[in-house]
């Protein structure tokens, strides 16, 4: 605990509070200024939570400045080089990397968790057939409880633990089942002998007459690297939307299925979740090569509806690290599929001139990782709808690591954020035959 303080003067009655400066291991102090209220009379105004820290964490750290992402307080470029994404879930979810002991454990219990009841496969059936992937995320995860509150108690670690690792098995499972509705082929089960992300791709493309991966067909381990990279590179970042909504849900009590369905529902937006969908959604506005210069002169115009998507980003001031390292993946995946779609000349012709323009190098505005991401998922055969839906599984690491962070925490004070009223002051209630008629101001 630091002795530094930070003095805050309400300048109308004269009053002067200190507020304990919190130092963390990296970042930036933070005020507590949890009595700010009581003190002085009055909150902070802070739309959408910029410059507020709701809970302490030591699963991620980010640095926008200097374009830093540490997980457990490793940088994401070596955990990326070097490991499998169930290698990061465990880490994300216990603090510390595993022994190979603990990764064939952890490993071959995702794996034993992966299938689903068949009453809950039978789920899917109540869904229209052009129902969107996520819609069915957001239902079917929601109704594990319905299916597991038997052995749900979140007052107890060993349960908690069991939820989470249940949650991280069972998504791509659920993903892979709401696209095979989507398109009216029938559902693949989870197979022991593959790998987490293999195992995905098998249930996505797998047809009834032949598995996807098997002895006389097997897919490219480095298309199989890629999607194990992006995975690693979306599994959490820090108190972003649908972390916070996880957290915020389960402040509550309500149990982790409840909570991970609402961070599905959060990540949905495409501000968030759906961000390298409208990538794609922008290149195919723009249309050619040929076009680049003139949506380029529209991105700069302040009074242009259209916004250059996949550029720049909210905390990454300079750079974000994972575009840098996934750029490298973006081009040996279109290599290696022998990728032949004028969507992939546009993107890399405007990667290329909006790097060398003068306004995007002064802004910063340089791609980030979802701008390739939609790129990688679109040569891999990954449907644009199921684009969200695959950040989901990657971010279920993520949600639950945090899940299990709070549910630690000796006191965990239900979320209540205050707002500043703008509305009516009190006024007294009016008969309806003496009320002027109401006309709403534009």
């Amino acid at each position: 605990m630091s002795n530094e303080t930070l003095t805050v003067r309400h300048n109308a009655t004269g009053k002067e509070v200190e507020y304990p400066l919190l130092k963390g291991s990296l970042g930036a102090d933070t005020a507590d200024m949890r009595s700010l209220n009581k003190d002085l009379g009055c909150f902070t105004y802070d739309p959408g939570f910029i410059a507020t820290a709701s809970c302490k964490s030591k699963i991620t750290y980010i640095d926008g400045d200097k374009g830093i992402l540490l997980y457990r307080g490793y940088p994401i470029e070596q955990l990326a080089e070097n490991c499998e994404f169930t290698e990061v879930a465990y880490l994300l979810m216990n603090g510390e990397l595993p022994d190979q002991t603990q990764l064939r454990d952890f490993n071959e219990e995702i794996s034993d968790r992966a299938t689903i009841h068949e009453s809950l496969r039978k789920f899917f059936d109540g869904f229209h057939y052009d129902a969107h992937p996520m819609a069915m995320l957001v239902g079917v995860v929601g109704s594990l409880s319905a299916f597991y509150h038997s052995d749900l108690n979140i007052k107890d670690p060993d349960s908690r633990r069991i939820c989470a690792a249940r949650l991280l098995g069972k998504m791509p499972t659920i993903a892979a089942a709401s696209y095979r509705h989507s398109v009216g082929r029938p559902f693949v089960y989870p197979r022991m002998d593959l790998s987490y992300c293999e195992n995905f791709l098998n249930m996505m493309f797998s047809r009834s007459s032949q598995n996807y991966i098997d002895q006389n067909h097997y897919i490219d381990p480095n298309l199989v690297k890629a999607l194990n990279l992006l995975f690693i590179l979306h599994a959490d970042h820090e108190q972003n939307a649908s972390t916070s909504t996880v957290r915020m849900a389960g402040s509550t009590g309500a149990n982790p299925y409840a909570c991970v369905a609402a961070g599905i529902a959060a990540l949905w937006g495409p501000a968030h979740g759906g961000a390298n969908e409208a990538v794609l959604n922008m290149l195919a506005q723009i249309g050619s090569v040929e076009n680049v210069p003139k949506y380029i002169a529209k991105a700069k115009d302040h009074n242009d509806p259209f916004r250059l998507m996949g550029f720049g980003h909210r905390v990454y001031k300079n750079f974000d690290p994972r575009a840098t390292i996934i750029r490298k993946t973006c081009y040996e995946v279109l290599e290696r599929t022998h990728t032949n779609d004028p969507l992939f000349e546009l993107a890399l012709a405007l990667e290329e001139f909006a790097l060398k323009d003068d306004y995007f190098i002064e802004k910063k505005l340089y791609p980030n990782v979802d701008f390739y991401s939609g790129i990688i998922y679109k040569a891999l055969h990954i449907p644009v709808d199921m684009f969200t839906v695959m950040f989901a599984i990657a971010r279920t690491a993520g949600w639950v690591a945090h899940w299990l962070e709070m549910m630690e925490e000796t006191a965990t004070p239900i979320s209540r954020p205050r707002q500043l009223y703008v509305g009516p002051p009190r006024r007294d209630f009016v008969a309806i035959v003496d009320r002027q008629p109401f006309v709403k101001s534009i």
